[in-house]
């Protein structure tokens, strides 16, 4: 039988291949292996339900952001619950919330919560600066004090 140390450390270490394998190497067919079939995403522009539905948000944001990568830099499981602090950077190549590609680079923080049942995801929750993205890429202006 697994100790609860075993099981919190197999949490984590599937918890993060979503940031580094998927999001990062752009592994998607892994999502089949890693989500249930009704996995959700609650993200900052609305949920996701379903592996296919996640898959092509994935799509549509790595075909946005190429040279996306996602680095783990916190990571803390308790119960079923795999908390994650994830440095996000890229550049923009293509159209993103109604914005024309403008090739500005960002690097953001990005934290995510992550269910897990049976040794696969069943929920996400997933809050970037997105203030902090739209800054960086030039669509929305900084405050001057």
């Amino acid at each position: 039988m697994a100790t609860q140390a075993t099981t919190l450390e197999k949490n984590k270490q599937l918890a993060r291949r979503v940031p580094e394998d998927i999001a990062t190497e752009g592994n998607l067919d892994l999502i089949d292996d890693l989500y249930t079939e009704d996995a959700i995403e609650h993200g900052p522009f609305g949920d996701e339900h379903g592996r296919a539905t996640i898959r092509k948000s994935f799509e549509d944001f790595l075909a946005t952001f190429a040279d996306f990568s996602a680095t783990v830099e916190d990571i803390i499981a308790e119960g079923n619950t795999v908390a994650m602090r994830v440095t996000l950077r890229g550049s923009q190549k293509g159209e993103f919330m109604g914005t024309e590609p403008t090739g500005q680079t960002f690097e953001v923080q990005n934290m995510v919560f992550t269910r897990i049942e049976d040794g696969m995801i069943v929920e996400r929750w997933i809050q970037p600066d997105t203030l902090g993205l739209m800054q960086q890429l030039g669509v929305v202006e900084s405050p001057t004090p």
